[in-house]
Formats: C-alpha cells, sequence, structure tokens
C-alpha cells in the first residue's frame, strides 16, 4: 500500500504546527514582553507575567519536536529522488532542532534569574536586569545560529522538491527562496549586524513559501502523490 497520502498530510500538519508555535511564541510572547534595549522594562515584564513567558518556552518545544518529526518525514518522502540529499537535509534539520532545543536555556536562564531569590541575594536588582537580558540576546542569536543549519536543510529540501515529479516546482522554487533569506539573514547577524534591520523585511518569503508548502502538503499532497506512479516500494 502506498503510504504517501498519510506520510504527506502528517507533514503537513506538523508544519503548521510549527509554523502557529514558531511565530506565536516569536510575536505574540517575546513581542510583547521583551522591550528593545530596556532591560528593566523587560525584566518587569516577565516579573509581571511569568506564565506568559513559559507559554513561549512551550511553543518553542512543541515547535522543535514537530521538527524531529518532521525531517524524519521528509527524509521518507524524498528519499526516491535522491538517497542522500534526503539524508542530508534531515541531517542538518536536527542539527537545527538540537541548537535550538539546547539554545532554549539561555531563555529560561533569564527567568531563573529575575524570580529566584538565590540570586538576588549576590546581585543588585539592575544587574539581574542585565544578565537576563543578556541571556535573552544569546537566545535571540543562538536561534539565527540555528537558521544556519536550517537554511542549508530548507535549500536541499527545496531542490529535491523541484527533481520530484510528486510536487509541484513551485514549491521547492519557494523553498529555495527562503533557504537563501535564512542564510543571508543569520550571516548578517553574525558578521553585519548594523545591517540586519535591512534584511528583516525579505523574511515574508520563507513565511509565505513554507505556509504554501503545509497547506499543499494537508490539502493536495495525499490525493495528487498518490497519482503520479510511485511503486509500492519507494520507501
Amino acid at each position: 500500500m502506498n503510504d504517501f497520502p498519510r506520510l504527506a498530510r502528517t507533514a503537513g500538519l506538523l508544519y503548521l504546527v510549527i509554523i502557529v508555535c514558531g511565530i506565536s511564541s516569536e510575536v505574540f510572547v517575546r513581542g510583547s514582553l521583551v522591550v528593545a534595549n530596556d532591560a528593566t522594562a523587560t525584566a518587569a515584564n516577565i516579573i509581571a507575567s511569568p506564565g506568559l513567558f513559559r507559554l513561549g518556552f512551550a511553543l518553542d518545544a512543541l515547535m522543535l519536536l514537530c521538527d524531529v518529526a518532521i525531517a524524519v518525514l521528509f527524509y521518507v518522502l524524498l528519499n526516491p529522488v535522491n538517497h542522500t540529499l534526503s539524508l542530508t537535509a534531515a541531517a542538518f534539520r536536527l542539527t537545527q532542532a538540537s541548537v535550538l532545543g539546547l539554545n532554549l536555556l539561555n531563555y529560561h536562564a533569564a527567568q531563573l534569574l529575575l524570580q529566584g531569590e538565590q540570586f538576588s541575594v549576590v546581585f543588585g536588582q539592575e544587574q539581574l536586569n542585565a544578565l537576563a537580558s543578556l541571556f535573552l540576546q544569546l537566545h535571540s542569536y543562538g536561534y539565527d545560529l540555528g537558521l544556519l543549519f536550517f537554511g542549508v536543510s530548507t535549500l536541499v529540501l527545496g531542490s529535491l522538491m523541484v527533481q520530484a515529479s510528486y510536487f509541484p516546482s513551485a514549491l521547492g522554487y519557494g523553498l529555495i527562496a527562503a533557504a537563501l533569506v535564512y542564510l543571508a539573514g543569520s550571516v548578517v547577524r553574525f558578521l553585519l549586524p548594523e545591517q540586519h534591520d535591512l534584511v528583516q523585511p525579505f523574511y515574508i518569503v520563507p513565511l509565505i513559501a513554507e505556509l504554501s508548502a503545509c497547506l499543499w502538503l494537508l490539502v493536495k499532497g495525499g490525493t495528487i502523490a498518490s497519482n503520479r506512479g510511485i511503486s509500492k516500494d519507494w520507501i
């Protein structure tokens, strides 16, 4: 039996969870708590809304769990096109998940500093605010570090989709464009930080490309792909 429809729809569902969790944690949680260049205001927001801050952690954790699963699914779905490249895409995506998973410790450290009484014995409140802000900045940079690996994975994934007869080429080209934005954004963040704001508007490209791939997998992936001549022993 050809399992492509079921696996394609599962990948689409996981992709949707990843997109929703990623946007929610970054825009609605950190966007409402973190005040740029103001450690005192950020600390006050976190102390006043500890549950919201923890929600950001939970959303990121769920996103990464889904990322591990979707790395395996994409490997299986694109293995018939090129085994080595499919494995490469999965390896880079799993590396990204590992980097971002470890990076969550930086995020959690900010709350530990601000709500741990043992730290207030040693540090003054302004010092605690500054340290918490530092850990949040490290978390932000760690996110872009993870996107380096994700960018490579997405670049390979897009190339495989272009080659695959059972995926629309437009999806593959869209993911290639998204990968270039991710890679450029991460490189600029570390090497040309003064130009980072100039890159931000281009992140609309990954959002459109990945949401398109997600919706195609959910709505049309199973029915279209199952009729394109994939053999029963394709896995």
